[in-house]
């Protein structure tokens, strides 16, 4: 089993993403091609990015790897919050993910202090 797998924060990023999948699938049939190939990616680079980030042999770089999946949820976030002023769905439609990406980045947020900083190296 991989460490990334026993993370909240990945478990929960990959309920996002199978949600984001969803909205995708339905910019699609919209005739969005590049909003749901966008949301796919931002959404699917949350979780890539604990993954990846959970093998780093520092923790420095773990928690760089972390501050680029929230920033993710950002992005993610923002396409969820556009989408209905550009009239493709409605506003409410699009909560229940905002919400789930406002929980999953402050998650990751608590996580990222959680993890100790490496020691600078003296010379």
């Amino acid at each position: 089993m991989f460490r990334f797998q026993n993370l909240d924060i990945w478990q929960r990023g990959t309920d996002v993403v199978v949600r984001s999948f969803r909205l995708a699938d339905f910019l699609d049939q919209q005739r969005m091609y590049r909003f749901a190939e966008q949301v796919r990616s931002a959404s699917l680079s949350i979780t890539n990015n604990i993954a990846e980030g959970s093998g780093s042999l520092s923790n420095n770089e773990f928690r760089n790897f972390l501050n680029i999946a929230r920033r993710s949820t950002f992005e993610t976030a923002n396409m969820c919050l556009t989408i209905p002023k550009i009239g493709l769905t409605s506003q409410e439609r699009m909560m229940p993910l905002v919400g789930q990406l406002d929980e999953l980045s402050r998650m990751i947020l608590e996580f990222h202090r959680q993890i100790p900083r490496n020691p600078s190296r003296r010379r």
